[in-house]
Protein backbone atom coordinates (compact mmCIF):
# COMPACT_ATOMS: atom_id res chain seq x y z
CA UNK A 1 0.00 0.00 0.00
CA UNK A 2 1.16 3.62 -0.70
CA UNK A 3 2.42 4.92 1.60
CA UNK A 4 1.93 9.22 2.57
CA UNK A 5 4.22 11.65 4.46
CA UNK A 6 2.17 14.32 5.91
CA UNK A 7 3.04 17.22 8.03
CA UNK A 8 1.82 17.07 11.92
CA UNK A 9 0.43 20.70 12.27
CA UNK A 10 -2.54 20.77 13.79
CA UNK A 11 -3.84 19.86 17.29
CA UNK A 12 -5.76 16.51 15.89
CA UNK A 13 -2.49 15.70 13.84
CA UNK A 14 0.38 16.29 17.13
CA UNK A 15 -1.84 13.91 19.25
CA UNK A 16 -1.30 11.30 16.42
CA UNK A 17 2.49 12.26 16.57
CA UNK A 18 2.37 12.06 19.96
CA UNK A 19 0.23 8.88 20.41
CA UNK A 20 2.10 6.45 17.79
CA UNK A 21 4.21 4.60 19.86
CA UNK A 22 1.94 3.89 22.19
CA UNK A 23 0.61 1.20 19.84
CA UNK A 24 3.76 0.56 18.34
CA UNK A 25 5.18 -0.81 21.55
CA UNK A 26 2.25 -2.14 22.62
CA UNK A 27 3.06 -5.38 25.02
CA UNK A 28 7.26 -4.20 25.37
CA UNK A 29 7.54 -4.52 29.30
CA UNK A 30 10.60 -2.05 28.89
CA UNK A 31 8.13 0.71 26.97
CA UNK A 32 7.72 3.82 29.04
CA UNK A 33 5.22 6.00 27.29
CA UNK A 34 6.16 10.13 27.80
CA UNK A 35 3.46 12.08 29.39
CA UNK A 36 1.35 13.45 27.15
CA UNK A 37 0.75 16.89 28.94
CA UNK A 38 4.75 17.19 28.66
CA UNK A 39 5.05 15.92 25.15
CA UNK A 40 2.18 18.68 24.01
CA UNK A 41 4.28 21.06 25.47
CA UNK A 42 7.50 20.73 24.58
CA UNK A 43 6.22 20.61 20.63
CA UNK A 44 4.08 23.59 21.23
CA UNK A 45 5.70 26.74 19.10
CA UNK A 46 4.61 28.91 21.31
CA UNK A 47 5.40 27.35 25.09
CA UNK A 48 8.74 25.58 24.45
CA UNK A 49 11.51 28.29 24.63
CA UNK A 50 13.58 26.25 22.26
CA UNK A 51 11.20 27.91 19.41
CA UNK A 52 12.09 31.13 19.90
CA UNK A 53 15.11 30.78 18.26
CA UNK A 54 15.17 27.54 15.82
CA UNK A 55 12.64 25.80 13.97
CA UNK A 56 11.09 22.17 13.41
CA UNK A 57 9.10 20.43 11.68
CA UNK A 58 7.03 17.13 12.43
CA UNK A 59 5.60 14.37 9.90
CA UNK A 60 3.83 11.70 10.23
CA UNK A 61 3.86 8.56 7.91
CA UNK A 62 0.35 7.27 6.83
CA UNK A 63 -0.41 4.00 5.49
CA UNK A 64 -4.18 2.89 4.80
CA UNK A 65 -5.24 5.55 7.33
CA UNK A 66 -3.24 4.29 9.89
CA UNK A 67 0.21 6.10 11.85
CA UNK A 68 3.26 3.39 10.68
CA UNK A 69 5.88 6.04 11.97
CA UNK A 70 7.54 9.46 13.09
CA UNK A 71 10.06 12.24 12.56
CA UNK A 72 10.65 15.63 13.24
CA UNK A 73 13.20 17.63 11.24
CA UNK A 74 15.15 20.31 13.36
CA UNK A 75 17.08 23.15 12.64
CA UNK A 76 19.08 24.25 15.85
CA UNK A 77 20.40 27.47 15.04
CA UNK A 78 21.35 28.52 18.46
CA UNK A 79 23.94 25.02 18.02
CA UNK A 80 24.53 26.12 14.62
CA UNK A 81 26.30 29.50 15.89
CA UNK A 82 27.62 28.07 19.09
CA UNK A 83 29.80 25.45 17.35
CA UNK A 84 30.53 26.99 14.08
CA UNK A 85 28.40 24.19 12.24
CA UNK A 86 25.76 24.43 9.46
CA UNK A 87 23.87 21.10 10.32
CA UNK A 88 20.05 19.88 11.08
CA UNK A 89 18.88 17.26 13.05
CA UNK A 90 16.26 14.73 12.93
CA UNK A 91 14.44 13.29 16.20
CA UNK A 92 11.33 11.78 17.55
CA UNK A 93 11.65 9.00 15.43
CA UNK A 94 9.57 6.12 15.82
CA UNK A 95 8.85 3.63 12.77
CA UNK A 96 7.27 0.00 12.34
CA UNK A 97 9.41 -3.17 10.81
CA UNK A 98 9.37 -1.80 7.74
CA UNK A 99 12.84 -0.54 6.29
CA UNK A 100 10.33 1.63 2.99
CA UNK A 101 8.59 3.64 5.92
CA UNK A 102 11.99 4.25 7.55
CA UNK A 103 13.46 5.75 4.00
CA UNK A 104 10.43 7.82 3.48
CA UNK A 105 10.50 9.32 6.55
CA UNK A 106 14.46 9.61 6.21
CA UNK A 107 14.08 11.38 2.93
CA UNK A 108 11.84 14.07 3.70
CA UNK A 109 13.82 14.45 6.86
CA UNK A 110 16.81 15.44 4.72
CA UNK A 111 14.84 17.23 1.78
CA UNK A 112 13.54 19.50 4.89
CA UNK A 113 17.37 20.48 5.74
CA UNK A 114 18.62 20.19 1.96
CA UNK A 115 15.84 23.34 1.59
CA UNK A 116 17.58 25.22 5.03
CA UNK A 117 20.31 24.89 3.45
CA UNK A 118 22.31 22.68 5.21
CA UNK A 119 25.10 20.25 5.25
CA UNK A 120 24.39 17.25 7.43
CA UNK A 121 21.48 15.84 9.70
CA UNK A 122 22.48 14.34 12.86
CA UNK A 123 20.06 12.94 15.00
CA UNK A 124 18.28 11.65 17.28
CA UNK A 125 17.53 14.76 19.44
CA UNK A 126 14.73 15.79 20.46
CA UNK A 127 15.43 18.57 19.96
CA UNK A 128 19.01 19.20 21.61
CA UNK A 129 21.33 17.66 23.51
CA UNK A 130 19.62 19.27 26.33
CA UNK A 131 16.63 17.23 25.96
CA UNK A 132 16.17 13.51 25.21
CA UNK A 133 18.82 12.42 22.75
CA UNK A 134 20.61 9.02 21.00
CA UNK A 135 19.30 6.01 20.02
CA UNK A 136 19.87 3.23 22.06
CA UNK A 137 21.96 0.56 20.33
CA UNK A 138 22.62 -1.84 23.61
CA UNK A 139 21.10 -2.98 26.85
CA UNK A 140 17.44 -3.56 25.67
CA UNK A 141 16.87 -5.84 28.77
CA UNK A 142 16.12 -2.92 30.85
CA UNK A 143 13.17 0.28 31.06
CA UNK A 144 14.96 3.44 30.43
CA UNK A 145 14.94 5.85 33.40
CA UNK A 146 13.63 8.82 33.38
CA UNK A 147 14.45 10.92 30.54
CA UNK A 148 16.40 8.67 28.74
CA UNK A 149 15.79 7.28 25.47
CA UNK A 150 14.53 3.91 24.33
CA UNK A 151 13.58 2.36 20.67
CA UNK A 152 12.95 -0.85 18.61
CA UNK A 153 16.77 -2.68 17.96
CA UNK A 154 15.85 -2.14 14.69
CA UNK A 155 16.01 1.10 14.28
CA UNK A 156 20.13 1.18 14.08
CA UNK A 157 19.75 -1.26 11.27
CA UNK A 158 17.29 1.54 9.24
CA UNK A 159 19.86 4.22 10.26
CA UNK A 160 22.99 2.34 8.92
CA UNK A 161 21.66 1.16 5.79
CA UNK A 162 20.32 4.48 4.76
CA UNK A 163 24.09 5.71 4.99
CA UNK A 164 23.35 7.26 9.00
CA UNK A 165 27.32 6.46 10.43
CA UNK A 166 28.31 6.92 14.23
CA UNK A 167 29.39 10.12 15.02
CA UNK A 168 29.26 9.87 18.75
CA UNK A 169 28.41 7.15 21.69
CA UNK A 170 27.19 7.89 25.51
CA UNK A 171 26.81 5.61 28.13
CA UNK A 172 24.92 4.71 31.10
CA UNK A 173 26.62 3.18 33.89
CA UNK A 174 24.69 1.21 36.94
CA UNK A 175 25.49 0.20 40.57
CA UNK A 176 22.87 -1.35 43.25
CA UNK A 177 23.99 -1.55 47.02
CA UNK A 178 25.40 -4.74 46.78
CA UNK A 179 27.88 -3.50 43.61
CA UNK A 180 28.84 -0.34 44.64
CA UNK A 181 32.31 0.58 46.35
CA UNK A 182 31.87 1.29 49.83
CA UNK A 183 35.71 1.58 50.28
CA UNK A 184 35.68 4.59 47.86
CA UNK A 185 32.85 6.12 49.41
CA UNK A 186 34.32 6.49 52.51
CA UNK A 187 37.65 7.39 51.00
CA UNK A 188 35.58 10.44 49.26
CA UNK A 189 34.70 11.37 53.03
CA UNK A 190 38.26 11.82 53.58
CA UNK A 191 38.69 14.08 50.41
CA UNK A 192 35.70 16.37 51.47
CA UNK A 193 37.36 17.17 54.80
CA UNK A 194 40.56 17.74 53.01
CA UNK A 195 38.90 20.12 50.38
CA UNK A 196 37.18 21.84 53.31
CA UNK A 197 40.79 23.08 54.08
CA UNK A 198 40.85 24.50 50.97
CA UNK A 199 37.37 26.66 51.21
CA UNK A 200 35.75 23.96 49.13
CA UNK A 201 32.28 23.21 50.69
CA UNK A 202 29.08 21.05 49.84
CA UNK A 203 25.67 21.87 51.01
CA UNK A 204 22.42 21.01 49.52
CA UNK A 205 20.65 23.12 47.30
CA UNK A 206 17.93 26.07 48.65
CA UNK A 207 14.80 25.32 47.49
CA UNK A 208 13.81 28.22 49.11
CA UNK A 209 15.89 30.33 46.68
CA UNK A 210 15.41 28.19 44.06
CA UNK A 211 15.25 31.15 41.28
CA UNK A 212 18.86 32.31 42.65
CA UNK A 213 20.64 28.90 42.55
CA UNK A 214 19.43 28.07 39.36
CA UNK A 215 21.01 31.26 37.78
CA UNK A 216 24.24 30.26 39.59
CA UNK A 217 24.12 26.79 38.60
CA UNK A 218 23.19 27.54 35.09
CA UNK A 219 26.55 29.70 34.52
CA UNK A 220 28.58 26.49 35.97
CA UNK A 221 26.39 24.25 33.64
CA UNK A 222 27.93 26.20 30.51
CA UNK A 223 31.28 26.60 31.35
CA UNK A 224 31.50 22.91 32.66
CA UNK A 225 29.80 21.75 29.54
CA UNK A 226 31.07 23.82 27.41
CA UNK A 227 34.04 21.44 25.83
CA UNK A 228 32.24 18.57 25.70
CA UNK A 229 31.33 17.34 21.94
CA UNK A 230 27.48 18.38 21.04
CA UNK A 231 26.87 20.70 23.67
CA UNK A 232 24.94 23.40 22.86
CA UNK A 233 24.20 26.23 25.89
CA UNK A 234 20.38 26.79 26.52
CA UNK A 235 19.32 30.01 26.52
CA UNK A 236 18.68 31.62 29.99
CA UNK A 237 14.76 31.08 28.84
CA UNK A 238 15.23 27.52 28.08
CA UNK A 239 16.91 26.36 31.30
CA UNK A 240 14.29 28.48 33.56
CA UNK A 241 12.33 26.07 31.35
CA UNK A 242 14.25 23.28 32.23
CA UNK A 243 14.60 24.07 35.90
CA UNK A 244 10.88 24.38 36.29
CA UNK A 245 10.24 21.00 34.91
CA UNK A 246 12.92 19.10 37.06
CA UNK A 247 11.66 21.09 40.04
CA UNK A 248 8.81 18.38 40.62
CA UNK A 249 11.27 15.51 40.98
CA UNK A 250 14.02 17.50 43.15
CA UNK A 251 15.38 16.70 46.21
CA UNK A 252 17.45 18.40 47.46
CA UNK A 253 19.45 16.26 49.36
CA UNK A 254 19.87 15.09 46.21
CA UNK A 255 20.79 18.48 44.42
CA UNK A 256 24.60 19.67 45.65
CA UNK A 257 26.68 22.23 45.52
CA UNK A 258 30.07 22.76 45.84
CA UNK A 259 31.07 26.30 46.62
CA UNK A 260 34.97 27.57 47.05
CA UNK A 261 34.64 30.49 50.09
CA UNK A 262 31.14 31.17 48.54
CA UNK A 263 31.28 30.87 44.78
CA UNK A 264 29.54 28.03 43.29
CA UNK A 265 31.83 26.03 41.07
CA UNK A 266 30.15 22.63 40.56
CA UNK A 267 27.09 20.91 41.08
CA UNK A 268 25.73 17.50 40.87
CA UNK A 269 21.73 16.06 40.70
CA UNK A 270 20.13 13.33 40.95
CA UNK A 271 16.44 12.80 40.57
CA UNK A 272 14.20 9.87 41.57
CA UNK A 273 13.43 7.61 38.37
CA UNK A 274 9.47 8.46 38.42
CA UNK A 275 10.03 5.91 35.10
CA UNK A 276 9.10 3.08 37.74
CA UNK A 277 5.34 4.68 37.48
CA UNK A 278 5.00 6.34 34.49
CA UNK A 279 5.26 3.14 32.75
CA UNK A 280 2.05 2.21 34.04
CA UNK A 281 0.14 5.53 33.15
CA UNK A 282 -1.87 4.36 30.04
CA UNK A 283 -0.81 6.42 26.85
CA UNK A 284 0.83 9.00 29.79
CA UNK A 285 -2.16 10.24 30.51
CA UNK A 286 -2.09 11.77 33.66
CA UNK A 287 -6.42 12.03 34.06
CA UNK A 288 -8.60 10.51 35.35
CA UNK A 289 -6.06 8.22 37.53
CA UNK A 290 -2.94 8.77 36.08
CA UNK A 291 -2.21 11.95 38.50
CA UNK A 292 -2.92 9.65 41.46
CA UNK A 293 0.11 7.00 40.49
CA UNK A 294 2.07 9.80 40.79
CA UNK A 295 1.62 11.02 43.67
CA UNK A 296 0.87 8.16 45.70
CA UNK A 297 3.33 5.57 44.18
CA UNK A 298 6.95 7.28 44.96
CA UNK A 299 7.76 4.90 47.57
CA UNK A 300 7.79 2.34 44.93
CA UNK A 301 10.22 3.87 43.20
CA UNK A 302 14.03 2.20 44.32
CA UNK A 303 16.48 3.62 41.86
CA UNK A 304 17.91 7.04 41.20
CA UNK A 305 19.50 8.58 38.03
CA UNK A 306 22.29 10.90 38.20
CA UNK A 307 21.78 13.40 36.01
CA UNK A 308 23.68 15.97 36.22
CA UNK A 309 27.29 16.95 36.89
CA UNK A 310 29.27 19.45 36.38
CA UNK A 311 32.72 21.10 37.77
CA UNK A 312 34.47 24.26 36.22
CA UNK A 313 37.33 23.22 34.56
CA UNK A 314 40.03 25.00 37.12
CA UNK A 315 38.96 22.52 40.11
CA UNK A 316 38.87 19.27 38.21
CA UNK A 317 40.97 16.18 39.74
CA UNK A 318 40.75 17.82 42.96
CA UNK A 319 38.19 15.04 44.00
CA UNK A 320 35.08 16.80 44.01
CA UNK A 321 33.36 14.66 41.54
CA UNK A 322 34.63 11.64 44.13
CA UNK A 323 32.47 13.67 46.93
CA UNK A 324 29.29 13.74 44.60
CA UNK A 325 29.19 10.76 43.86
CA UNK A 326 29.81 9.30 47.30
CA UNK A 327 27.14 11.56 48.99
CA UNK A 328 24.31 10.85 46.36
CA UNK A 329 25.19 6.80 46.59
CA UNK A 330 25.16 6.81 50.44
CA UNK A 331 22.58 9.15 51.21
CA UNK A 332 20.62 7.10 48.71
CA UNK A 333 21.15 3.92 50.44
CA UNK A 334 20.09 6.05 53.99
CA UNK A 335 16.71 7.07 52.41
CA UNK A 336 15.63 3.43 50.51
CA UNK A 337 17.04 3.51 47.25
CA UNK A 338 19.44 0.64 46.08
CA UNK A 339 19.63 1.22 42.64
CA UNK A 340 21.96 3.93 40.73
CA UNK A 341 22.26 5.16 37.20
CA UNK A 342 24.93 7.70 35.66
CA UNK A 343 23.97 9.16 32.17
CA UNK A 344 24.60 10.45 30.15
CA UNK A 345 28.24 10.12 29.61
CA UNK A 346 30.36 10.63 26.56
CA UNK A 347 32.40 7.94 25.46
CA UNK A 348 35.21 10.00 24.90
CA UNK A 349 35.04 11.62 28.32
CA UNK A 350 37.36 9.49 30.28
CA UNK A 351 37.88 11.96 33.02
CA UNK A 352 33.80 11.67 33.69
CA UNK A 353 34.45 7.24 32.98
CA UNK A 354 36.65 7.19 35.68
CA UNK A 355 34.58 9.02 38.22
CA UNK A 356 31.87 6.48 38.29
CA UNK A 357 34.32 3.44 37.71
CA UNK A 358 36.00 4.69 40.95
CA UNK A 359 32.36 4.21 42.72
CA UNK A 360 32.05 0.53 40.74
CA UNK A 361 29.34 1.42 38.41
CA UNK A 362 29.43 -0.48 35.45
CA UNK A 363 28.36 0.19 31.46
CA UNK A 364 25.37 -1.13 30.97
CA UNK A 365 23.90 0.89 28.36
CA UNK A 366 25.00 2.45 25.02
CA UNK A 367 23.22 5.30 22.77
CA UNK A 368 24.51 6.81 20.29
CA UNK A 369 24.28 9.94 17.35
CA UNK A 370 24.37 9.22 14.30
CA UNK A 371 25.31 11.67 11.50
CA UNK A 372 25.12 11.65 7.39
CA UNK A 373 26.04 14.45 5.21
CA UNK A 374 23.56 15.78 2.59
CA UNK A 375 25.62 15.90 -0.56
CA UNK A 376 24.05 18.31 -3.90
Amino acid sequence: MKIEITEANGSKQKRRFIDFPHDLYEGDPNYVPEIYIGQKELLDEKKNPFFQHSKAQLYLAIRDGKVVGRIAAIRNNEYNRYANANVGYFGFFDVVEDYEVAKQLFDTACAWAKKEGLDAVLGPTNFSTNDTAALLVEGFDRPPVIMMTYNKPYYKDFLERYGFVKKMDMLAYFTNEEMVNMKSVRLAQMIEERLAKKGITFRPANMKKFREEIKKVSEVYKAAWDKNWGFVPPTDEEFKHMADEMKMVIDPEFALLAEHEGRLVAFALAVPDINVITRTIKKGRLLPTGIFKLLFQKKKIKRLRIILLGVREEYRKMGIEGVFYARIISRGIEKGFNEAEASWILDNNEMMKKGVEGVNMVPYKRYRIYEKTLNG
